[in-house]
């Protein structure tokens, strides 16, 4: 609370302070002065110092002649005259900050005999006065000129040295203004040119003799007083334009010259004049505005008028300064002239028949502005065209009338045609009292022998359609158009498309030669139409069309247009379809239709919703899903019809559409006996898989090199039987190679071209097999295979194309298996205790990365510190493949 009270009182005090401030600042001026005030004039001292914040206020005045400075200073800017003995203008103060405005009155008053008194102002401390001053442009020698002395108010206590400098001092132009540095007085010291620089700005300091600045620098404004050295100035050519035949007192244009000496002085007000002698226009002196003083502006006898103009500023005083320009008038064109023809009676000749011909050119003349719409002729035909034989347009180059015969003339019915063509432009006549003109054409026909011409260019006939062929449905003659008679006139068919016309060619008889069916593709509407072409005894013709109607026979059934229709089946619903159908017939001869079922139909299905072309099949019963086939009887307004079968498909839909679905019906008697045929043979199957399983384990014979002869699929995730490791001992002194050459020397007799892969394709192809206890094979399909190659890991290839034997007899199987168990076994016998087992390497299921412990196969060559020691780790189920792959 007391914080508030506290803003409160400072916003009061504030504002207090602001509305004296204001109530301090002065509300009105008045000054007497000559009734003359040179430029500089001092008139009086304002003070501003309690006017709104005077350290940031934009002053202006209402009159241009006078102006103040910050300090208060009121000063005349121009050279000017106190008409009327009185005069009153306003000072406006700007705080820029706040933008708040004030307004000082000033009235000054013409005091005759005037002594000029110091006006009795405080004066700011340590402040010298600024006096504007002039000078005037084009002065004349000698110079140096002293112009205006400053002084500081510290030169009354201290001893001041001035100097200046800015614009005219020791910037460009340079060395135009000096100073006395003991007086203060300011000198010029050449003539200057207000048009190149109309003021001048530069700054005075006051110094004492030791340099120690004494007063605040000056701005010294130097005004260039202007005098009337410039004359006015034309740009080359001062174009104007105005329509031919304008009334008097139409504005022409503007005349406007220019003046460099200073703008809204006298040195630059005009006066014009034309020097020119012409009754034809006249200028307005002030303003420069020309207007027309006669109507007889006519483009067709003069397009352009040249004037002279003087303009004269000082408002056309004798002592004012004067110029010339060339102004060019230009006169617009307006239609005041229609085309007019060369003669007063055009002729042309066209021969009969002829269309689509140029048989005449009509020539006009037109004064008015060429190619203009004023200019360009357009042709209109107005009399004699009734008939629409002639066309008539304009060539756009020599604008010359084209007369055209489009539609032919015949010689017999006109021999002469008399037009009236008339002459107009695009443009509206104004301007003038003259109308379009119009000129008599005659256009003459020439005969010519002619060919046959049928008595009607189109004949029309009625007949029903299937009419039998033979039956003469109309005669088409034609005659020859000067002696009137068809005799010697022979007769053809030049279009007939579906072949239905015959026409005799002698007679010009048209005779039924085809079934004519108004139903057919040939026919349109109804309507079919031929050409028949006359020729004369000189080769001449004549073509005319026949037009055919055929009316409509009830020759054609009422046909169902959708007969393979679906019904989605819905529980508790009875669906139905729309049957739509058609007849090629017109009526009355075809729908409305009357649908119905035979005598016999099944009662399963009901007609609604009968409309003229359809109605719906609805189910009268609910049915089973699936196909049936309802026949309906379908006849026109005569009754003619037939019956049709709609085959209506019942299933259960998504999306509208059937979806497959399982058939249920009751087994019959075969249906039964093949189910219980499977089922038997399941029972067989099942009992030779437990006879396979179950069956008396034979013993097992131990074979040290079992791997290379037939290899057991062992890629298996089940436990395997306990393999001893004495049984797998072998020497790796003998690679594959030569155990397989050295068994094939051993076996003798039928097996010389047995060889291990013989075994292996064996093992591939029939599955797991073993020797000794457990051994299945196949007979018959042992040793079928042919060409095989042995290949090892690591790209060892034993044998190409090596030829199998392929015995299909069991008996002679076995035996060689024998033999071959026989010969490994002595081989066995043979062997030294510490062989190591050569076996072949085979490539088994990956299951997604590799073992640390590398192979463990009896396959590989192992040494005593072969890192196979975490074996022992592993546990009593891993003892037994440790034993087989620890080196003893």
């Amino acid at each position: 609370m007391a914080s508030f009270k506290t803003n409160y009182l400072l916003v009061c005090f504030s504002f207090m302070v602001s509305t004296l401030s204001v109530k301090a600042c002065v509300h009105t001026v008045e000054a007497a002065v000559p009734e003359e005030l040179k430029a500089g004039y001092i008139i009086s001292e304002v003070n501003l110092q309690h006017c709104l914040n005077n350290t940031h206020l934009e002053l202006t005045t209402s009159d241009p002649d006078f102006a103040i400075q910050q300090d208060g200073l009121l000063y005349a800017t121009h050279s000017t005259r106190i008409h009327s003995g009185e005069r009153a203008f306003v000072i406006w103060l700007q705080d820029q900050q706040s933008q708040q405005k004030w307004k000082i009155d000033v009235a000054l008053s013409v005091e005759h005999n005037m002594v000029k008194r110091e006006v009795n102002l405080k004066r700011s401390k340590r402040r010298w006065r600024p006096l504007p001053f002039s000078i005037r442009e084009n002065e004349f020698p000698p110079f140096p000129k002293e112009i205006q002395q400053v002084q500081s108010d510290s030169s009354q206590n201290y001893d001041i040295i001035y100097k200046i400098y800015g614009q005219g001092v020791n910037l460009p132009p340079i060395g135009l203004f000096s100073v006395v540095p003991e007086t203060g007085m300011l000198k010029v010291h050449r003539a200057v040119d207000r048009e190149q620089i109309a003021e001048y700005k530069f700054f005075a300091e006051a110094r004492t003799k030791d340099g120690i600045k004494r007063d605040r620098d000056l701005d010294i404004t130097v005004k260039v007083e202007d005098e009337n050295d410039n004359r006015p100035e034309f740009t080359d050519v001062v174009v104007l334009s105005v329509p031919e035949h304008s009334e008097i007192g139409a504005i022409v244009g503007q005349v406007n010259a220019t003046d460099r000496d200073e703008p809204g002085t006298l040195f630059t007000q005009m006066a014009y004049k034309i020097i020119s002698s012409t009754d034809l226009f006249s200028i307005q002196s002030e303003t420069g505005i020309m207007y027309t003083t006669s109507t007889a502006l006519d483009r067709e006898t003069k397009d352009t008028y040249e004037l002279t103009v003087e303009a004269t500023d000082c408002k056309g005083q004798h002592y004012g300064l004067s110029n010339t320009g060339t102004v060019r008038i230009v006169l617009t064109d307006i239609n005041d002239n229609p085309p007019t023809f060369k003669a007063n009676k055009y002729e042309a000749k066209v021969e009969e028949n002829q269309k689509d011909v140029l048989i005449l050119r009509i020539p006009v003349e037109d004064k008015d502005l060429f190619n203009t719409s004023n200019w360009k002729a357009k042709f209109v035909i107005k009399k004699g065209n009734e008939n629409g034989n002639f066309r008539i347009e304009t060539d756009p180059v020599t604008n010359e009338g084209l007369l055209y015969v489009v539609k032919p003339f015949d010689y017999e019915k006109n021999k002469i045609v008399k037009l009236e063509v008339a002459a107009e432009n695009e443009a509206e006549l104004v301007g003038t009292k003259s109308t379009w003109a119009t000129v008599p054409v005659d256009v003459n026909v020439i005969n010519v022998d002619e060919g046959p011409e049928f008595e009607t260019p189109n004949l029309f006939l009625r007949i029903k359609e299937n009419e039998p062929n033979g039956t003469l449905i109309g005669i088409y003659k034609a005659l020859d158009p000067e002696t009137k008679s068809s005799d010697g006139i022979k007769y053809y068919k030049i279009s007939d498309p579906a072949s239905w016309i015959q026409v005799e060619k002698n007679t010009g008889k048209l005779l039924v030669a085809g079934n004519m069916d108004r139903e057919s593709s040939f026919v349109t509407n109804g309507m079919y139409n031929i050409t028949v072409n006359a020729v004369d005894q000189s080769s001449k013709t004549g073509t005319g069309t026949v037009e055919i109607y055929l009316e409509d026979e009830n020759d054609n059934n009422p046909i169902i247009t959708n007969k393979d229709l679906v019904i989605c089946e819905h529980y508790g619903q009875l669906g139905y379809v729309k049957v739509e159908a058609e007849d090629k017939d017109a009526e009355p001869l075809s729908s409305p239709f009357v649908f119905s079922f035979p005598k016999d139909h099944d009662k399963n299905w009901k007609i609604t919703n009968e409309k003229a072309t359809s109605m719906h099949l609805e189910q009268a019963t609910e049915l089973p899903t699936g196909t049936y086939n309802v026949p309906v009887i379908i006849g026109d307004q005569q009754g003619k019809g037939e019956q049709q079968i709609v085959t209506v498909r019942i299933c259960k839909c998504i999306s509208g559409q059937c979806v497959a679905s399982q058939t249920s019906a009751a087994l019959g008697v075969w249906g039964i006996l093949a189910l219980l045929l499977g089922i038997a043979l399941l029972l067989m199957l099942l009992c030779i898989l437990l006879t396979c399983f179950c069956g008396k384990k034979k013993e097992k014979v131990d074979l040290d090199n079992g791997a290379e002869a037939v290899l057991i699929k062992s890629n298996t995730e089940g436990p395997g039987e306990e393999v001893m490791a004495p049984n797998f001992k072998m020497s790796a002194q003998q690679t594959a190679l030569e155990q397989e050459s050295q068994f094939l020397q051993q076996s003798g007799g039928g097996l010389q071209d047995i060889r291990l892969s013989d075994f292996q394709n064996v093992n591939n192809v029939y599955g797991s097999q073993t020797l000794g206890s457990g051994m299945q094979n196949d007979p018959s399909s042992f040793l079928s295979a042919t060409n095989s190659t042995f290949q090892t890991n690591y790209g060892q290839q034993f044998g190409s194309g090596i030829q199998h034997y392929a015995d299909k007899n069991g008996t002679s199987i076995w035996r060689t298996n024998g033999l071959v168990i026989d010969q490994k076994l002595n081989g066995f016998v043979t062997e030294h205790n510490d062989r190591f087992a050569e076996d072949i390497s085979h490539v088994y299921g990956f299951e997604g990365r590799g073992s640390f412990a590398g192979s463990v196969g009896c396959c590989s060559d192992l040494n005593d510190d072969s890192g196979l020691e975490f074996v022992n780790t592993l546990g009593p189920k891993f003892r037994t493949l440790a034993q087989v792959c620890t080196k003893k």
